[in-house]
């Protein structure tokens, strides 16, 4: 009775290691499941109008700018302006005390007229052959000498009254009457800003891109979201030897005032247009300074190719040597890819724009 138990317990055993032993050849050869296809979205490369950027900084200066001084030491009588006006040129702006050249001019003219009656006497008397020749050559010069000298106290009278030689705003005013006024003392500033001058430096690497009435863009921190266009006017006819840049002067309109004289603007020059190969920025994989992206091959999946990149603009980057017209490449998805990984391309989440059209 005990063999028969101890013979079933070893058959038992024995049936038990050989399914445990076949249960583990079977699992030691199933082959593990392929990897699903990586879900990305992708681009072809195709040739795109390209339009390059220069970007600078630039500071805005009056068409026309001076600032008004008196010619002479004398005392203000009489200010014809208000500060911030808008004046016309010729306008009277201010008169300086002029009495006694008044009274000279006065004098100087009453002097010239008697010069003139003597002159035209001798005149006739000579056609009548009753006065020499240098009589009447004494009171001809009597009579442009005197002549003069009223030309003369004009002049003085005229550097007695300012006025503006362009039109344009005035500035503050820095002057009252009875001030005393001397050569350089400041009297107000005038500018003309209905049209603004910008000037920006370029670096030397630009200059076969700029010419005259290339298009520009600026914008100012002082009208967020405001664009103010103009074009060129001159590029400077030297470089500078230290900062090895060029200045560049652009002509922005501004009949509205919104720009003023010594703003700092922030400057795009557009170049022609070109033909170039894009991509989106998040389509470049970053590997120390080298940029690669991923090609997807004929058979969906992919392979890392290292691209050489040329300029920038907003989210994309040109393309100039790694890829050719009809390339496919991944745009987004690139984080969970590795060479030869499988791909399965998915159309882009529509922006709200997309959607509502």
């Amino acid at each position: 009775m005990t063999r028969s138990i101890g013979s079933r317990f070893l058959l038992v055993l024995t049936l038990g290691s050989a399914v445990l032993a076949g249960c583990g050849r079977s699992g030691g050869a199933a082959a593990p499941p392929p990897s699903p296809p990586v879900s990305v979205t992708a681009r072809v490369v195709e040739p795109a109008p390209w339009t390059d950027e220069i970007q600078a900084l630039g500071t805005a200066r009056a068409n026309e700018s001076i600032t008004l001084t008196a010619k002479i030491a004398e005392t203000v009588r009489k200010v014809n302006f208000t500060d911030g006006q808008k004046v016309a040129a010729g306008d009277v702006l201010v008169e300086l005390t002029s009495h006694q050249q008044a009274a000279q001019l006065k004098d100087a003219q009453a002097t010239a007229k008697d010069a003139q009656r003597q002159y035209q006497r001798q005149q006739d008397l000579v056609t009548q052959g009753t006065v020499s020749k240098a009589l009447f050559d004494t009171a001809q010069a009597a009579r442009d000498s005197n002549q003069a000298k009223v030309e003369a106290i004009r002049a003085q009278l005229a550097d007695r009254v300012i006025t503006a030689p362009f039109g344009g705003v005035l500035g503050l005013r820095q002057v009252s009457p009875g001030t005393l006024v001397t050569p350089g003392t400041p009297i107000t500033t005038l500018d003309d800003i209905d049209r603004i001058k910008l000037d920006f430096s370029v670096p030397e690497t630009f200059i076969a891109a700029l010419s005259a009435n290339q298009d520009v863009t600026a914008t100012s921190v002082a009208w967020p979201g405001r664009e103010f266009h103009g074009r060129v006017l001159s590029v400077d006819s030297r470089v500078d030897p230290v900062t090895r840049s060029i200045i560049v002067r652009a002509e922005i309109d501004n009949t509205d005032h919104a720009l003023r004289p010594g703003m700092l603007l922030s400057v795009r020059l557009l170049r022609p247009e070109r033909q170039a190969l894009a991509l989106p920025e998040i389509a470049l994989v970053q590997v120390g300074t080298d940029a690669y992206v991923y090609r997807i091959r004929g058979d969906s999946t992919v392979e890392q190719v290292k691209i050489g990149l040329g300029v920038r603009r907003r989210g994309e980057v040109e393309v100039i040597s790694g890829l050719q017209p009809g390339d496919r490449v991944v745009v987004e998805g690139t984080v969970k890819l590795r060479g030869g990984a499988k791909v399965a391309i998915v159309e882009p989440p529509a922006t709200p724009a997309t959607a509502a059209n």
